[in-house]
């Protein structure tokens, strides 16, 4: 898949949109999985999604960017390195040396428990919580709550896309009020 390049009056959100597909029933029966593969593969596109998260993490005054597993990193990981901002891996349980925070949380289709690193974050940090989709916000909701028991505090939750028809939005400012959700496309 090719998307034409904005020409400047195509906004940002419609061009990278293009390089998304819908897989139906993927993983499983029922669900409709948002695959942005051609738009990692084709550098202007990742660049610019890449730029504008790092222009929130600036926004944002953000000292540290973390990441959640397992796709959240390809788009954490080269944020933090443009914002020379420290990257902070939230990983599934089991996946983290030494000792562990953990969160159980739902999902759209199941459950799951995230960890994080102890000592990975401190009193005064300023972390923006960073995945590529808002489905239901459980993931992110886990992750911010174990951003803030380890003293650091959320400025942001970030996100490539929002599916708006699961209410992640909704949820997130009901147990997240005052911290900012940023969506670069909402499909």
């Amino acid at each position: 898949m090719i998307a034409q390049e904005p020409d400047g009056e195509m906004p940002l959100d419609r061009w990278l949109a293009g390089y998304i597909r819908d897989v139906p029933d993927h993983p499983r029966p029922g669900v409709l999985f948002k695959d942005y593969s051609a738009l990692l593969a084709e550098p202007r596109a990742f660049a610019a999604a890449v730029d504008f998260l790092a222009e929130l993490c600036s926004r944002r005054r953000a000292t540290k960017v973390a990441g959640l597993e397992a796709r959240g990193f390809l788009l954490g990981t080269p944020v933090a390195v443009r914002c020379e901002l420290g990257f902070v891996p939230v990983r599934k349980k089991g996946k983290l040396p030494g000792r562990t925070l953990s969160r159980a949380y739902e999902l759209e289709y199941g459950s799951d428990v995230i960890e994080i690193q102890q000592d990975a974050l401190g009193p005064r940090d300023r972390v923006i919580v960073l995945d590529d989709v808002l489905a239901t916000g459980g993931t992110a909701l886990a992750a911010a709550s174990l951003i803030a028991e380890t003293g650091a505090q959320v400025v942001s939750v970030a996100v490539l896309l929002e599916l708006g028809a699961l209410s992640g939005r909704r949820r997130m400012e009901r147990d997240l009020a005052g911290v900012p959700l940023d969506a670069l496309i909402t499909a």
